[in-house]
């Protein structure tokens, strides 16, 4: 299988709260790369490559987030294949 990138715009309480550190290691544990970063308008951004299935396994626990957050919306859209080393917070 061929690795892809997603982009995904998390709306709601997910700023301040530890969500972009959540999701690095989440995105660690699941072996994808890419980053989260804070928007100006309180939204995060992130963006994570990998295999098919991984990247399911990320758009589902984005769906949530950690117990701090209070996710309100998910927007997903498919971006280009970039290669990042790691996933970093932003």
């Amino acid at each position: 299988m061929q690795e892809s990138c997603e982009r995904f715009t998390v709306s709601g309480l997910v700023q301040g709260v530890g969500f972009r550190y959540s999701t690095s290691y989440e995105g660690q544990r699941l072996g994808v790369t890419g980053y989260a970063k804070n928007l100006y308008n309180g939204d995060v951004e992130v963006v994570v490559c990998g295999l098919p299935e991984q990247i399911e396994a990320m758009a589902l626990w984005l769906e949530h987030g950690p117990k701090t957050s209070r996710v309100e919306s998910v927007v997903r859209e498919m971006i280009p294949f970039k290669p990042f080393k790691g996933f970093k917070i932003l």
